[in-house]
Order: structure tokens, then C-alpha cells, then sequence
């Protein structure tokens, strides 16, 4: 059975992390459905934005949107009202210490 460590060994990587990040990387490129699976993990934990969703999934935005209500889930679009987005500048501009 293959090993990392056979890899590393006959010099084909540097180090066994790299053979694994490799294997990753294609595994990901096979099965778009595990990318579109991570990228609704990443998203529904708060991880990441849903236009990083989208490029971590290989879709556009407006298809992973289509993706997430396809699934049930509430796609986070930002503030519904101009009041929210007020305070949520305000909070932004508390949290960084500008005044401006």
C-alpha cells in the first residue's frame, strides 16, 4: 500500500504535508459536489462571505445563492434597511476607533 512518507522518500515532495495538500487539491478538483459541501460549511459557520463561498465552490455568486436556498438556507445579504446599514458602519467605525 502507497504511503506519504514512499512520496517523500523517492523525492517527488519535500515533505509528507505537501503530499497531502496535494492529494487534497486534486480530490477537490475531482468531486466539485465536496467543494460545494465545504463551501456551505464555511459559510453556514460564519467562516466565510458568500462571495468566498462561491469561489471556493468554483460557481458564481448568484448560483451559490441559488445553491443555499435551494438547501433552506437563508443566504445573508447584508442589512435590510438603511437604518441597519447606519449602524452597522457605526459599529465598524466604533470597533476600528475611526471617527471619520
Amino acid at each position: 500500500m502507497l504511503k506519504t512518507s514512499d512520496l517523500v522518500e523517492a523525492h517527488l515532495y519535500t515533505n509528507e504535508d505537501d503530499v497531502v495538500r496535494d492529494a487534497l487539491r486534486h480530490r477537490m478538483r475531482a468531486r466539485p459536489d465536496l467543494r460545494i459541501q465545504l463551501a456551505l460549511h464555511r459559510y453556514q459557520s460564519g467562516q466565510v462571505s458568500l462571495a468566498r463561498a462561491a469561489s471556493l465552490a468554483g460557481v458564481s455568486w448568484a448560483q451559490m445563492r441559488e445553491i443555499l436556498m435551494e438547501r433552506g438556507i437563508q443566504p445573508d445579504l447584508g442589512p435590510e434597511s438603511l437604518v441597519e446599514a447606519e449602524a452597522e458602519v457605526q459599529a465598524l467605525r466604533d470597533h476600528f476607533g475611526s471617527g471619520a
